[in-house]
């Protein structure tokens, strides 16, 4: 039988240069990330306002339970990272893998573009988080495996290019969707990211001669992730991944409980009024403009009165999400007491938010992927995204567990958002004994590991 990866370059090439598939992917990644956050930017209005029932009629959602189902998904989206992760190190690879969970992917927008009941909802929600979140991993290992020892200084350049093009796609999308939605209806709104997820697909195809094809490792995965070696990583990582997930249980409520506080709060901004959904493409622009200022400022900053590291990055960023949800908190009190208050605070919040991303995220993504043996970083790529599906049902079971009969929740107004603050201040202090006593060790594809201090 042939292999689905005969012909290609199975190893990198030893170049200084940047690897000549690298745009491919950004380019894929870009078109991928409109079409996901896209249709989860306008997701939580349209369970809302929008969704129909079997008869014709409206059968919309509480805003509550929207917002737990919201968080479902996105935590179904960040679990089947995992399947897709075995699937591509033991049977297929990381290519054929994401060019078949792509098409499912495809066909997830196509359900939800057609269908606006509950059935159409669940089905293409349901072919999406397989798509999505199958293709996650092995997306993000197949940047790492285009380097060879002699780029791999250019390794997190690399990642911070292909967070960019997550984030220009993104940005773009959420300001696009809501207004597509507003002006068209769902059928138009969910048809366009399913019309930018083919796009995605068509350009990672073009790539296929550009890219280096890891092959699966079969029973060698299977021995690598069972050897003294493996479960160390597997270990040491997944520790530090149960605290990053209550880094994503606050992060992703830009896309729920942020929407429904910013419907409450007076839409114009700088002189022009906005749908209220809009404010959230503030996080993916902000992040294109925050990277340079962190890489090129803040670090080197930092560095001059201590040692920056991954880790320290990380714990840091925690502590200044916490800032960001006393914010929310604060405005939440505004409008309890009868205020509206104008949507550029929430903006203010988005942008201590994202700095907390850029600490976190980035770092947790370029960090995943150095510190995987070679058999292994789907594997451990999938158990980082692993934590964001943590994260989000942790939301989820706190949002169906307030509600009470009658359309009421236990954690009224600024109470829910200092809940939220509060739980990540005490992962953020608990963390720090932690980060001081683990210990790196970089893996390259094909370098030996390097242990470094934390």
């Amino acid at each position: 039988m042939r292999s689905p990866l005969a012909g290609y370059r199975t190893t990198p090439v030893q170049t200084t240069a940047l690897p000549s598939g690298i745009p491919y992917i950004i380019g894929n990644e870009a078109a991928e990330r409109f079409s996901f956050y896209g249709m989860k930017a306008i997701l939580v209005l349209f369970m809302t306002r929008y969704l129909m029932g079997e008869d014709g009629q409206l059968a919309v959602m509480s805003g509550g339970d929207a917002v737990g189902y919201y968080h479902l998904f996105t935590a179904a989206v960040y679990f089947t990272p995992l399947l897709g992760a075995l699937l591509s190190d033991i049977v297929l690879g990381k290519y054929p893998t994401i060019l078949a969970l792509s098409l499912v992917y495809c066909l997830g927008h196509l359900a939800l573009a057609l269908d606006d009941t509950r059935f159409g909802l669940a089905l293409g929600l349901g072919l999406i988080a397989l798509g999505s979140g199958g293709i996650k991993p092995c997306v993000s290992a197949h940047v790492g495996d285009q380097f060879s020892k002699a780029n791999a200084h250019r390794l997190a350049g690399a990642f911070s290019a292909f967070y960019f093009a997550i984030n220009l796609g993104a940005g773009s999308s959420m300001i696009a969707t809501p207004w597509l939605l507003d002006s068209y209806g769902p059928h138009v709104a969910f048809g366009v990211p399913g019309a930018l997820m083919l796009l995605a697909t068509f350009v990672f195809w073009l790539g296929r001669r550009k890219f280096i094809h890891v092959p699966p490792d079969g029973k060698g995965f299977v021995a690598q992730a069972l050897s003294r070696e493996g479960l160390s990583a597997l270990g040491r990582l997944t520790i530090i991944y149960v605290f990053v997930a209550m880094f994503w249980a606050l992060f992703d409520q830009t896309g729920s409980s942020w929407v429904l506080q910013a419907r409450q709060m007076d839409p114009v901004l700088f002189g022009f009024e906005i749908i209220p959904e809009q404010i959230q493409a503030s996080n993916a622009f902000l992040v294109m403009a925050l990277i340079p200022v962190f890489v090129f400022g803040v670090y080197p900053l930092w560095g001059r009165f201590g040692t920056v590291t991954p880790l320290r990055k990380i714990g840091v960023g925690f502590f200044v999400m916490v800032a960001a949800f006393l914010m929310t908190a604060l405005i939440e009190y505004w409008i309890a007491q009868g205020q509206t208050p104008n949507i550029a605070w929430q903006l203010v919040a988005f942008v201590v938010l994202t700095s907390s991303e850029v600490m976190v995220s980035i770092t947790c993504l370029e960090f995943s992927y150095t510190q995987a043996p070679r058999a292994l970083k789907s594997l451990v790529m999938a158990l980082f995204l692993m934590s964001v599906s943590v994260g989000n049902l942790f939301t989820a079971a706190v949002n169906f567990a307030i509600q009470v009969p009658g359309g009421e929740t236990r954690l009224e107004g600024a109470s829910y958002y200092l809940f939220f603050a509060g739980a990540m201040a005490v992962t953020a202090i608990l963390y720090i004994p932690v980060a001081r006593r683990f210990k790196e060790r970089s893996y390259i594809q094909d370098d030996a590991p390097a242990e470094t201090g934390a």
